[in-house]
């Protein structure tokens, strides 16, 4: 299954919040992800540029669900979710790629152009 590594803020209004009333977001962000078909591997609160880091695996559709949710609610702000693949999984990416790289025609090239 996919793996996905997602990274936010929070905004200044839910930190205000979590000040005033502390919770643990793990709990409904693992609830989250499962309703929309996949599984929290980990949640991690961090300092730095972002402020939380979460690693789940699910379908691509599913995750996708798990993050229009969770930016929709409005108290995350700069949410980045990327793929993660082992390095057997990219290695066979790039034999794929090789594979089918002749047949492919880059924008604007002239007829009969191909990679």
């Amino acid at each position: 299954m996919p793996l996905f590594i997602t990274q936010g803020r929070f905004t200044t209004e839910a930190v205000r919040g979590m000040m005033a009333n502390p919770e643990n977001r793990e709990e409904a962000v693992r609830d989250l992800i499962v309703r929309s078909g996949g599984k929290l591997l980990n949640y991690y609160m961090t300092f730095g540029e972002h402020d939380f880091l979460i690693i789940a695996e699910g379908p691509t559709e599913g995750m996708a669900t798990s993050v229009l949710v969770a930016a929709a609610g409005g108290a995350i702000t700069d949410m980045t979710t990327s793929l993660a693949m082992t390095t057997r999984e990219m290695e066979d990416a790039f034999q794929r790629a090789r594979e089918v790289a002749g047949t492919y025609k880059p924008a604007g090239a002239p007829r009969g152009s191909v990679l």
